[in-house]
């Protein structure tokens, strides 16, 4: 489960990230290495993918300097839209493009929450990365690949860790344009329960207002159906004269085997 590792440089980073989340120190000969590799290519990095992946990799080295570089260049390029902040390849055709976009943004979310918080890059920061995050998340739980889902979800409960708190409260509630009413509390004991409800109309118009002091997740999600097109399968039979114009039929036969 590489994802995007396609090169030496990526691929150094990523081994050199699990060694770390290993919790192997830096003065490790092996890390220590690698580590020296990673810094004479981070400067020369133009592909996206590679870079959120060192700023990861920098960042559980401790790295502060190549760390803040990276994230400081990852901000000039990232594509924010209504709030939400992400990062995307320049190759647009490979099919791959939206599991790899899902991964290395929440490469650069890692980045952001396992070191020191950095100035201009705090939570405020981080949660505009969740929230794009959260809206490629299928019904499910899942994203794209397994690689991808991995990672997102190692990100996602970092963030959670980041924006616990032991008190608070709210309420969601769920009004449709028919007059449909529906409140979700959540507190203290319920906050890890996964609560559900129908929407009784389909197609409808919903708005979703929180109040409280708490962070909740809301999603919606559509299931539906779609008939097969009819299958046609045109075919000709053009007639052909037989042999003879007497019939021929083949008696039946019965073999025993002994």
């Amino acid at each position: 489960m590489k994802g995007g590792v396609s090169d030496e440089v990526s691929l150094t980073a990523y081994i050199t990230a699990a060694l770390l989340e290993l919790e192997k120190n830096t003065t490790d000969p092996l890390v220590e290495k690698s580590l020296a590799c990673l810094k004479a290519a981070a400067g020369q990095m133009d592909h996206l993918y590679t870079t959120a992946l060192l700023a990861y990799t920098f960042t559980l080295a401790g790295d502060t300097e190549n760390r803040k570089a990276l994230i400081t260049h990852l901000d000039k390029v990232a594509i924010t839209t209504e709030g939400s902040r992400h990062w995307k390849r320049a190759e647009t055709s490979d099919k791959r493009t939206d599991s790899l976009e899902v991964e290395m943004t929440a490469y650069v979310l890692l980045a952001l929450l396992s070191g020191p918080t950095l100035p201009d890059f705090g939570l405020n920061y981080a949660s505009s990365i969740v929230r794009w995050l959260t809206k490629q998340q299928n019904p499910y739980g899942g994203f794209a690949s397994t690689q991808d889902t991995v990672v997102a979800l190692q990100a996602l409960s970092l963030y959670g860790a980041a924006t616990y708190s032991a008190e608070g409260s709210s309420e969601v509630t769920v009004e449709s344009m028919g007059g449909y009413t529906h409140k979700f509390t959540v507190d203290q004991h319920n906050k890890l329960l996964y609560q559900e409800e129908k929407l009784p109309e389909v197609p409808g118009e919903y708005t979703i207002k929180a109040q409280g002091q708490s962070c909740v997740f809301a999603q919606i999600a559509l299931h539906y159906n779609i008939p097969l097109p009819p299958i046609s399968l045109p075919s000709t039979s053009p007639p052909e004269p037989s042999e003879s114009a007497t019939a021929r039929r083949r008696s039946p036969s019965l073999s025993q085997w002994l």
